[in-house]
């Protein structure tokens, strides 16, 4: 299950809609019955995340914080981890790339979760670019 918060102030998330959006990317990713998290933050919030966890003192769009096995979890669903998305990030991305704001987020969610199942562009010779732009074909974003 995916649980969607929004912990800015800028800009009203429907929260809702995210949740169902992030289960059918798990879905397509191949995670169904997986747990994450996915929240919208400031990018006063994501500066402060980004300088804390990757020693990198600007804000970025989207972070994801993979969880480990916890032992002493309620559910008997595994959680894949954590993403936090910033709204304003997703915003002026939206206007510099032309597309809508819902399908930034959208992209930037597939994104989040992909990280989360262990992908990483900045090490694997293209292979979660190829594969976000292929999922993102199959989810119409």
């Amino acid at each position: 299950m995916i649980e969607v918060v929004s912990r800015q102030r800028r800009r009203k998330m429907d929260c809702e809609r995210w949740q169902v959006f992030g289960e059918k990317a798990l879905k397509t990713i191949g995670k169904a019955g997986h747990d994450a998290t996915i929240a919208f933050v400031s990018d006063r919030q994501i500066k402060t995340l980004n300088k804390r966890f990757r020693g990198r003192g600007n804000p970025t769009d989207v972070l994801s914080f993979p969880g480990g096995d916890d032992l002493f979890a309620e559910t008997s669903q595994p959680s894949l981890g954590d993403v936090a998305i910033s709204v304003e990030r997703a915003e002026s991305q939206a206007v510099e790339n032309g597309l809508a704001f819902e399908k930034e987020i959208a992209q930037l969610i597939l994104h989040g979760l992909l990280h989360l199942c262990g992908y990483d562009h900045e090490t694997d010779d293209g292979e979660m670019n190829r594969l976000e732009l292929r999922l993102r074909g199959k989810m119409g974003i």
